[in-house]
């Protein structure tokens, strides 16, 4: 008698468990719901979704069925999604490691393709700063805890000698430019040293944004910004209602990559505006972020974002 209760009552656990593997569709669809299942244009659930208009090019992004439009801007793009309509509201400009380090001629002497993108980078900042999006700052910024709890892979990476002694956070010594002027680098990529602020013309350009409000400046302590479960910047993302990223920075296939894969499997919209990234890596490497770019999201060019926003005001 005990061993038939017994086994009935594993029986019942079991079959509630499996319920709970298997028969998923109709909680979640509870909780999630959809944003129409009559729509076939339409891609995702209630809460984070894409629209295909009519015209079978143009993809939607507002999620305007549920929050607020204010003035949305319609955005041509160069891959297979060929345009788009963005919210500014919930639309941001990343900047990713754009920093003395990985950009100063002196300091990184192969980084041309980087310091390319410097011009785009700040034509786009003052475009997205004009419709009312955010601009955000995310760089390398390391403190004495991260040295601590950061993998012996990264502190390689960074270490000119495979030990400590020259790996994050240890004194650069110092920079003596064409002119003469002698600059104090600081410690290697930590927090307010000089070497990890923005390079050139784009260190005016973040400081009038932090002072304006427009911009928002965002430390982290591996390639991605947005890397494990919370991240202060994902943390202003979420309570943003921000759906949409464009993206750029240094180096295009390793911190700006890292950035934009870890938003695309959180959920944003992806956006790789080419022009404004670099790398030192071979070709073969941006070719992959441009492929995979534009599997994941989008891919935009500033001049044609720029002149789309420009006719639309």
């Amino acid at each position: 008698m005990r061993s038939t209760l017994a086994m009935q009552f594993l029986l019942a656990l079991a079959t509630t468990s499996l319920a709970q593997v298997y028969d998923t569709y109709g909680s979640i669809t509870a909780l999630a719901g959809t944003a129409n299942d009559t729509d076939p244009t339409i891609l995702g659930n209630y809460y984070n979704y894409w629209k295909l208009l009519n015209n079978k090019t143009t993809w939607d992004l507002t999620r305007s069925d549920r929050l607020p439009v204010t003035s949305p801007k319609t955005i041509p793009m160069l891959g297979y999604r060929s345009e788009a309509i963005i919210e500014p509201n919930r639309t941001a400009f990343m900047i990713v490691d754009m920093q003395n380090f990985f950009l100063h001629p002196k300091l990184s002497p192969h980084a041309v393709n980087g310091r390319k993108a410097v011009q785009p980078t700040l034509n786009m900042i003052d475009a997205f700063r004009g419709m009312g999006s955010k601009i955000l700052w995310v760089n390398w910024g390391i403190d004495s805890f991260d040295l601590v709890t950061m993998p012996p892979s990264f502190l390689d990476g960074f270490s000119t000698n495979d030990q400590m002694n020259t790996t994050f956070c240890t004194e650069m010594g110092t920079l003596t430019e064409d002119n003469g002027t002698t600059i104090e680098l600081g410690k290697k990529l930590c927090r307010g040293s000089w070497n990890a602020r923005p390079w050139g013309p784009l260190d005016p350009a973040m400081v009038e944004g932090l002072d304006s409000g427009t911009d928002l400046y965002f430390n982290k302590n591996r390639l991605s910004g947005l890397w494990g479960s919370q991240t202060p910047l994902g943390l202003y993302l979420q309570e943003s209602q921000t759906t949409t990223l464009f993206i750029g920075g240094v180096n295009s296939d390793q911190c700006v990559w890292g950035n934009l894969i870890d938003a695309y499997f959180k959920g944003f919209d992806v956006v790789y505006v080419e022009d404004c990234a670099g790398t030192t890596s071979p070709w073969y490497a941006e070719e992959m972020v441009r492929y995979n770019a534009d599997g994941d999201g989008f891919l935009a060019n500033s001049t044609y974002v720029i002149d789309a926003l420009n006719k639309q005001k």
